[in-house]
């Protein structure tokens, strides 16, 4: 497991991992945007470059920002799985400015305690701010389909809000807003995007994070 870790990390700090070109526009600022996530980070079932957080490397860069954005997504991890893996990640970079938290949605699928949910991504916040007090917090909101049952579901779209309250960080309202049950944007499987999908991904991430930037 350490070693598909460590390729996945080496392998995305080498695609996604690089500044932004020479500029006239530069900014003095530059750091790291680390997307935290599951499959729908790691861009499920498309080339690298279509995944969100690709793209949002091209929108830093199109701004003459020196932010790289490293993409951390691993297919099929839950908040509990995030828990371990965010301390490995974090004590392999040098530094992370902004942090996108973008698990849950594996739990919800599995129907795992909200409260469960909760606490590890506080935990993960937690590990988040003890390596870099003073990293931007943005948490990406998820919803499960109704078939959770109407409690369920409204419980866990309220995690979401709740802790980027409790944190004080920014939240991206619902991650997969005008993709999500549209079936011309994702893959056959109707939940992850497919790469016209994960351009409108992107926007929905951009809204938050340019203000950051």
């Amino acid at each position: 497991m350490l070693i598909k870790i460590l390729w996945f990390l080496l392998l995305n700090l080498f695609v996604f991992g690089f500044s932004a070109p020479d500029s006239p526009v530069q900014s003095e600022k530059s750091g790291n945007i680390l997307f935290f996530g599951n499959s729908l980070t790691a861009g499920y079932g498309l080339a690298p470059e279509q995944a969100f957080p690709a793209l949002i490397q091209k929108k830093v860069k199109e701004k003459g920002l020196s932010y790289e954005v490293i993409n951390a997504g691993l297919s099929g991890e839950t908040s509990a799985g995030g828990v371990d893996r965010v301390e490995w990640i974090l004590q392999n970079l040098k530094n992370v400015d902004v942090f996108v938290l973008e698990l849950g949605a594996n739990d919800g699928l599995r129907g795992i305690d909200t409260q469960s949910t909760f606490s590890n991504l506080q935990k993960i916040i937690d590990k988040v701010k003890k390596h870099n007090p003073a990293a931007k917090i943005i948490i990406a909101g998820m919803q499960v389909p109704p078939n959770m049952g109407q409690e369920y579901t409204r419980k866990f779209q309220e995690i979401f809000p709740e802790i980027a309250r409790k944190n004080k960080a920014l939240l991206i309202p619902f991650l997969l807003e005008n993709v999500a049950g549209n079936a011309r944007l994702n893959l056959a499987d109707g939940i992850h995007p497919n790469a016209e999908g994960q351009k409108l991904v992107a926007e929905n991430v951009w809204n938050v994070l340019q203000g950051v930037l």
